[in-house]
């Protein structure tokens, strides 16, 4: 048994440095370790505190979550903004399609709406016999309920299908969809129980039945499941194994809970909750796995635990934080793009993954410091990591020495994935790409084969003609006839304008018209290049009306949004790129003081974010092995995955650059040749990044499967991503590139150097000081064994 009840009655203090070493990351890290491995009890404590905190924080909150995917500026929501104010309670759900897209630029707070999709059997026309009058009689006790606002009259709405075989009524609620009562939607469960009974197929789609994206279900708990598998094959011990669960799911929920907290007052989707759980999941493992080995590695020296603490926090911990600090820089980086909803996603991310980094060099001691010397490796765990480390020594042998080759092979390999990207095309999720058993995916299935496929994105002209109503009856004639002459255009609606014109009747008492809609549905679905077409066109054509007539004439829509919020994003990537690649390039220059290795880090990433987009195409645009990957429907990649991806990939793929380059300067510093350095630190990292790589796959591909089209492309390409970067670009490639740079990998001009701050990451301050050669007589506190 081991005595853990207590804690220690006296303290042990970190040896003293040198003077003239001064206090370096290296040295501050190895005090952190041993503070908290020593005060244990104060540490787990605080960290139980912090994350009660954060949880009554976000049950505080009410936890507000959207699906808005909307950027402030661009052309479609700025016509929103106006239509709704001219335009009330009947601009609700107007041009927005059927779910997915729909949903994405859906308000929570406002009124919801619903579409109800008839088809009537095959062959019959529900204007000729009479079928349409059995629809509307079945609605009619919809429209009696108090919640409802009104019920659409699709003779009066144009919204019956040309060959009568299909036809769609609007119901307009008076609240938003949380609120809709169960009395109101078993009213309209009746109603579609009767028509289904009288064997039309009925489809309900919108408001309160579009499903909510889970982000946390029992896929993702698999992810977790396989990481412990890892680790226990990593380790060999199951204590050992659980240990950076335990701290990752910690911090996870203090990242998850916090994130939470602030849904009050800042709009959060589901999507920025599920990316920072799976980003904080993947790197707290991974950072807790790092720790743990040098310290298991340390203990088996015969370094006493606390001391090992100290250490493992001192040398490997600090890779953790240059490697979390890349992470960070990347992902708050998303900032700089101007969209807050990729702003937030990316700051959510970034927080989670730096309290991963305090958990790692704080919590992750204190565990430590409760194992004590139960997590020194013996017998076959100890016989398990000297045959492993045998393996790598071979294959580090193997690529240092045919070192062009396997560079021409890595390039010629993934180039050759890459080549996919070359097609790739960028959109926003709809309904045609949701799981056939969801409610959006069947209505948007019947409207497309009733109505045309753009009917599920129709587009919205809005004329604005507030500064001079006069003009909006010329200016209405106008666009109507300037859109009669778009190609790719299946209708064009009615103007309709908000209130009373000339030569229209209208109700006496309503006021003068100053705006007015016409709606567009093209042949092509919301997703299709014609239809980005189609928008750009009815812009190219309006100059002409608004010269002529003075009004303004906006485009909006769900397609049109579409449209907007991609091209925003593609115009903001290479300002991103710039920006995180030249600071992480910064921080690498500091971390290695070195020139070559930080260029080489970021030429190995461009690899791997090509490979990544070239598979990613191929997969959810291509629909290349789709039934494997569960992919409903091949459609354009997110318009916002490569600015996430390269932004988090990025952060990612110099996590292992900086693990595994770190202990070969490490073993540099230490007096290794520049071959012995790239090989030994490879022998002694490569377990380590591989295990760590597996456990972020495994972690990236249970959300993958979890059926959210929003958040599954993004894992597969961030765990296809890892998988390539680990695997051939930094486990192979770069100590290849090592191998041939030789000593110049680590040249630096003399003027940098004296620059640079000294963060001694390898922990040479350590080493020199005599810190790193305490005995297990020096620790007077970790759990002893007793009788």
């Amino acid at each position: 048994m081991y005595d853990v009840a207590a804690p220690p009655q006296s303290v042990s203090t970190p040896r003293d440095l040198p003077d003239d070493q001064g206090i370096t990351m290296a040295s501050f890290l190895y005090r952190v370790g041993h503070f908290s491995f020593t005060r244990r009890w104060i540490v787990l404590v605080t960290w139980l505190l912090v994350l009660a905190a954060a949880g009554a924080g976000a049950l505080a909150s009410g936890i507000k979550l959207t699906e808005q995917l909307t950027i402030p500026g661009v052309e479609s929501a700025t016509a929103q903004t106006i239509l709704e104010e001219r335009f009330g309670e009947a601009a609700s759900g107007v041009g927005s399609g059927t779910g997915g897209a729909a949903a994405a630029g859906a308000d929570a707070e406002q009124p919801a709406s619903t579409r109800f999709v008839v088809q009537a059997p095959e062959g019959t026309n529900l204007v000729e016999d009479g079928s349409l009058q059995t629809v509307l009689g079945a609605l009619a006790p919809v429209g009696e309920q108090p919640q409802v606002a009104s019920v659409s009259d699709p003779t009066q709405t144009g919204t019956v299908a040309p060959d009568g075989g299909a036809v769609y009524v609007d119901i307009q609620f008076t609240v938003p969809s949380d609120d809709v009562s169960d009395a109101t939607l078993d009213t309209i469960a009746t109603a579609e129980t009767t028509l289904s009974d009288d064997g039309f197929t009925v489809a309900v789609a919108g408001g309160p039945y579009t499903e909510p994206l889970e982000f946390l279900g029992p896929t993702e708990l698999v992810g977790v499941v396989v990481a412990l598998v890892v680790l226990l094959v990593t380790f060999g011990s199951l204590l050992a194994a659980g240990m950076p669960i335990l701290s990752a799911l910690l911090g996870v929920g203090i990242g998850v809970a916090g994130v939470l907290s602030l849904s009050a007052v800042v709009t959060i989707s589901s999507a920025t909750l599920t990316l920072a759980l799976m980003l904080g999941l993947a790197v707290g493992i991974d950072y807790a796995l790092f720790l743990l080995s040098r310290h298991r590695q340390q203990l088996a020296e015969g370094v006493a635990p606390a001391e090992s603490a100290g250490r493992a926090v001192g040398t490997a911990g600090s890779a953790v934080v240059f490697a979390g600090a890349t992470v960070v820089i990347a992902l708050a980086g998303l900032s700089v793009t101007g969209i807050p909803f990729l702003a937030t996603m990316g700051l959510a991310a970034a927080a989670t993954v730096a309290i991963a980094v305090l958990i790692a060099i704080t919590l992750l001691p204190a565990i430590m410091g409760f194992a004590g010397e139960r997590l020194v490796p013996r017998g076959r765990a100890a016989a398990r990591a000297q045959r492993s480390s045998k393996a790598e020594n071979r294959w580090g042998s193997f690529v240092t020495t045919h070192p062009v080759w396997t560079l021409v092979v890595g390039v010629l390999l993934l180039g050759t994935v890459a080549l996919p990207a070359t097609q790739m095309r960028l959109g926003l999720p709809d309904a045609g790409q949701e799981p056939a058993s969801s409610h959006d995916r069947q209505a948007y299935d019947l409207l497309a084969e009733g109505f045309g496929p753009g009917i599920n994105g129709p587009l919205v002209v809005l004329i604005d003609a507030e500064s001079d109503p006069s003009v909006l009856p010329t200016a209405m004639e106008q666009m109507t006839t300037a859109l009669d002459g778009v190609a790719n255009v299946a209708a064009v609606a009615p103007a309709t304008p908000n209130g009373a014109i000339e030569g229209m009747e209208a109700p006496e008492g309503t006021p003068q018209a100053d705006a007015a809609i016409i709606t567009v549905i093209p042949t092509t679905g919301p997703n299709a290049e014609e239809t980005a077409d189609v928008v750009h066109d009815i812009r190219d054509v309006r100059g002409a009306v608004e010269e002529a007539t003075g009004a303004t004439v906006w485009v909006t829509g769900a397609a049109a949004a579409n449209i907007d919020v991609t091209e925003k994003l593609a115009d903001a990537l290479p300002l991103f790129l710039a920006i995180v690649v030249g600071l992480a390039i910064v921080l690498l220059l500091v971390a290695f003081r070195s020139l070559l290795v930080p260029l080489t880090a970021v030429l190995g990433f461009l690899l791997t974010v090509a490979a990544a987009f070239g598979a990613t195409t191929a997969v959810y645009q291509w629909g290349w092995l789709a039934d494997v990957f569960s992919v409903a429907t091949p459609a354009p990649l997110l318009s916002f995955m490569p600015v996430l991806l390269v932004g988090v990939l990025f952060g990612l793929a110099m996590d292992y650059q900086v693990f595994l380059v770190s202990r070969m300067r490490e073993d540099f510093t230490h007096g290794a040749d520049a071959m012995r350095a790239v090989r030994s630190g490879y022998a002694h990292g490569a377990r380590v990044v591989l295990a760590a790589a597996l456990i972020m796959i495994a972690v990236f591909a249970s959300f993958v499967f979890s059926g959210n089209t929003t958040i599954g492309p993004i894992a597969f390409a961030l765990g296809f991503g890892i998988a390539v970067d680990a695997l051939v670009v930094r486990m192979t490639m770069i100590p290849a590139v090592m191998a041939l740079l030789g000593r110049s990998a680590w040249w630096l001009p003399r003027w940098l150097d004296k620059a640079l701050p000294n963060v001694d990451i390898e922990g040479a301050s350590l080493e020199t000081s005599g810190a790193t050669h305490g005995s297990k007589k020096d620790d007077e506190h970790a759990p002893k064994t007793t009788a």
